[in-house]
């Protein structure tokens, strides 16, 4: 298996607001930044109820994971991070339309606070198809 690790940059969401990359690939595996609600081209954030901006999130995160040549259906674990875990079914519900069938390994956390002020970020580690 090849040790080469690969950035990703995914034109169709939105730049990184920090010092870190869409995804970096490795071994197979695609480890997905942390996704906010975040419009690509204004670089503002979209929705104001935690399920708009898992939303907007998750079709980021979806952009990022396409970019590196994968789908949704190759996401085998995320996070989900929200800043108030009373929105944890809105999330859910919105979260099931992405995730249909066989869904990956999940973790929600609550936290205090999310960049820019967001109520909910994702994170994703995709098993890429083989080339």
């Amino acid at each position: 298996m090849s040790t080469e690790r690969r950035s990703v940059t995914a034109p169709d969401a939105p730049a990184a607001i920090g010092p870190y990359v869409h995804a970096v690939a490795a071994q197979g595996l695609l480890f997905v930044s942390g996704q906010i609600s975040l419009d690509a081209k204004s670089g503002e954030v979209v929705g104001t109820t935690a399920g708009e901006q898992a939303e907007k999130a998750l079709k980021n995160l979806e952009a990022v994971v396409r970019a590196a040549g994968g789908s949704l259906r190759d996401v085998v674990r995320t996070t989900v991070y929200l800043t108030d875990m009373g929105t944890f079914q809105e999330v859910n519900e919105v979260y099931a339309r992405f995730f249909d069938q066989e869904p990956p390994a999940r973790a929600a956390i609550g936290v205090a606070a999310l960049p820019l002020g967001v109520r909910v970020e994702v994170d994703a580690i995709v098993a890429l198809p083989q080339a």
